[in-house]
């Protein structure tokens, strides 16, 4: 980090539980967090930068991650993070960000267009769409009618810009609603 002289110090952490404790003695600038911590905890940057924000409103979370799709980034926004950052930015770049967001500028990048995300019930059935499940066989699954599902998949299609189940499920996995099927 001797190359930028706007750091003075960075730590790595790799014990969640160490998180708080680390909060609180250090008092950091900013905590640069990936969504993905599948390495140390059993929760995602997203859910646990929700977690720090709830203890330390305060405290500036960005995140920094390969996974730049619209949700994730409308997510971290919505919790309250100050940035969002592709993980494929230069480190000049990175430097710069994080220094405007030290003078209280938030950063999410508005050449990436923004989509109207779906509610919770939303993606629960594109989830179920996307598993095979027939339209009778959802209703029954969530205790709603099929018109009210017809209701909910038409706000799908709308919010998605897409015509059919097949395009809105492709789409929901290309914007991070449901993982990719492998």
């Amino acid at each position: 980090m001797s190359d930028y002289s706007e750091i003075e110090t960075f730590d790595s952490i790799n014990d969640v539980s160490q998180l708080d404790n680390y909060i609180v003695s250090k008092k950091p600038d900013i905590i640069l967090m990936d969504i993905n911590l599948k390495n140390i905890s059993s929760e995602d940057g997203l859910e646990l930068a929700k977690q720090i924000l709830s203890c330390y409103p305060e405290q500036r979370v960005v995140i920094l991650s390969g996974y730049d799709l619209p949700v994730y980034r409308s997510e971290a926004r919505k919790i309250g993070a100050k940035g969002f950052v592709n993980k494929n930015i230069e480190p000049e770049k990175l430097i710069s960000i994080l220094s405007k967001i030290m003078q209280g500028i938030l950063y999410f990048d508005r050449k990436i267009p923004s989509i109207e995300g779906l509610t919770d019930s939303e993606k629960q059935i594109i989830q179920l769409i996307a598993e095979g499940q027939k339209r009778k066989d959802i209703s029954s699954t969530l205790y709603i009618s099929e018109r009210t599902l017809s209701n909910h998949l038409q706000h799908i299609f709308e919010k998605l810009d897409v015509a059919s189940a097949v395009e809105a499920v492709t789409k929901a996995i290309q914007l991070g609603y449901i993982p990719p099927i492998c």
